[in-house]
């Protein structure tokens, strides 16, 4: 389904959990390797009520969005200013998300300043990747639930404190990055291509970087 921008009614923790469970419950994988990591995040918070925060250690769940271009020839990505990389925009739930898809606007939001989007609520792919500079604790597993949103390019768009830089990236030239990038732009597209009854057939996108 896709949504305008817009945030649903806060949760409590619990109900943030419950929402995420029954996300997790009733998302159909599209592959074994993503069915895996569905249930591995449900193995998650059905051990850790405190699973989507933070302060779970060394694992919790995050959330974030990849923004790409009506005509699918395009993505917005944010220079990470830690992780010194091009990535989608995503981070840390909140006590206040509605949902995952929630916190995913959220983020959005906060770190690209869009103001205008359409956002699909069906999460489109999980990844887990060790982060080294989330806690001071040791490293860090996000398992991340990643959605898509459908911006233009000509819309506005800003930097935050967390990022160096936010830019449109044409598809065929995409900035170097970590292959899950690249592999989280290919579904994304294919995504925004086949629900977009207007969308040119076939074609896929580079994953050669930019010079």
């Amino acid at each position: 389904m896709i949504l305008r921008h817009g945030r649903g009614a806060p949760c409590s923790g619990t109900a943030l959990h419950a929402s995420a469970v029954a996300t997790l419950t009733d998302w159909s994988a599209p592959t074994e390797e993503q069915d895996t990591l569905r249930r591995r995040y449900l193995d998650h918070l059905a051990a850790h009520q405190d699973g989507l925060a933070k302060a779970c250690f060394p694992d919790h769940l995050t959330a974030g969005a990849i923004v790409v271009s009506p005509g699918a020839d395009a993505v917005l990505l944010n220079h990470h200013r830690k992780a010194g990389a091009w990535l989608a925009f995503g981070g840390h739930l909140e006590p206040g998300d509605a949902s995952l898809a929630d916190g995913a606007r959220r983020e959005l939001v906060e770190e690209s300043g869009l103001a205008s989007f359409d956002f699909d609520d069906e999460p489109l792919s999980l990844d887990a990747h060790a982060v080294e500079f989330c806690s001071d604790r040791g490293t860090v597993h996000h398992l991340d639930v990643r959605f898509v949103a459908v911006a233009d390019p000509d819309g506005s768009h800003a930097t935050s404190e967390e990022s160096l830089d936010v830019r449109w990236w044409p598809t065929d030239a995409l900035p170097e990055t970590f292959p899950d990038m690249y592999a989280l732009i290919d579904v994304a597209l294919e995504r925004v291509r086949s629900r977009q009854s207007s969308s040119t057939p076939g074609g896929g996108s580079s994953r050669a970087p930019a010079e």
